[in-house]
């Protein structure tokens, strides 16, 4: 066992297993408008890789097929993908929730004027990348101007209704800009709240997450010196309670070329789900996947970090 494995049978005496599949995650693309020191996929504008349109039929089939409840749609930017607003529309009109991560700042792109309007109109569950609550801190991370663009979209999804109405949710994502954990989430969204009133904006709910030692963020702790400390503090601040609410115990997560993991961090290292269990779209097995062993490594040291990501 290595060492993550080890302290999760410390704990409850078996491996870490899923409990059903409540959500179908697909990472439809790598390319995205904004190139994030924190992204763990390395996304950005050059990126190739997009799921195909065959793959993308699959996927809509198996949601359709199957008693998951919804439907997380993540990038890169997802919404840069000729077919999103096509997956969004047939995965309501299966009658299933969708979730769609979002930078924000895709929305004054060429094209995609109208996305706020469209997330509205089918009730889409928008999940928001805020790495601060100051244009410093977003603007050091993200680039110059990117903060001013973050209110105005949040000001458009509040007109919208978002934020507001019990069917438009509106939830950001807070992440650490250095080596280190993040605070107490109900402090922080309180903090959050308070700082972004000004300018009118509410918002449902805020989620922290640590940062993925993965892609540019492990590049930047490599570079730093910084990789062994930041992995030394995730190990210190295990906490056993999280296990039963991490992601991956409830989601199947889809890459691009239809590989199936148990969340988009695996993707990244390329550990695909359990050797007893299909691990592609096309071959999707319900029951087996349902209950497979979660394959994990160290980095899962930082869902389980704190307060946990849940």
């Amino acid at each position: 066992m290595i060492g993550f494995e080890r302290k999760v049978f410390e704990v409850q005496n078996d491996l870490l297993r899923a409990d059903g599949i409540k959500l179908l995650q697909l990472n439809i693309c790598y390319k995205c408008n904004m190139a994030c020191k924190h992204c763990h996929v390395e996304a950005g504008p050059g990126k190739p890789e997009f799921m195909s349109r065959d793959i993308i039929e699959t996927a809509l089939e198996v949601l359709k097929s199957h008693p998951i409840e919804s439907l997380d749609i993540t990038g890169g930017a997802p919404e840069l993908h000729p077919d999103f607003l096509y997956i969004v529309k047939q995965a309501r009109q299966s009658g299933r929730h969708v979730v769609t991560r979002t930078n924000l700042t895709i929305f004054f792109e060429d094209g995609m004027e109208n996305i706020p309007d469209f997330y509205a109109e089918n009730e889409v569950e928008v999940v928001a990348s805020l790495p601060h609550y100051t244009e410093t801190g977003v603007d050091r991370v993200r680039g110059e101007g990117t903060f001013s663009k973050s209110i105005k979209a949040l000001k458009k999804l509040n007109m919208l209704g978002y934020g507001k109405e019990e069917k438009k949710q509106l939830h950001l994502v807070y992440n650490p800009m250095g080596a280190f954990l993040p605070s107490s989430q109900k402090e922080l969204e309180n903090q959050y709240k308070k700082e972004l009133s000004p300018y009118g904006i509410v918002f449902n709910r805020l989620y922290t997450f640590a940062n993925m030692p993965l892609g540019r963020f492990r590049e930047f702790l490599v570079r730093t010196g910084n990789l062994n400390t930041y992995m030394n503090s995730l190990q210190a601040a295990f906490n056993p309670c999280t296990l039963t609410g991490l992601m991956c115990r409830y989601i199947v997560s889809v890459g691009w070329d239809g590989t199936l993991y148990d969340c988009d961090f695996n993707q990244m290292l390329g550990l695909t789900v359990d050797i007893e269990c299909p691990d592609h779209i096309k071959d999707f097995d319900y029951a087996a996947l349902a209950r497979r062993k979660i394959i994990t490594d160290n980095h899962c040291y930082v869902c389980t970090a704190g307060q946990g990501s849940t």
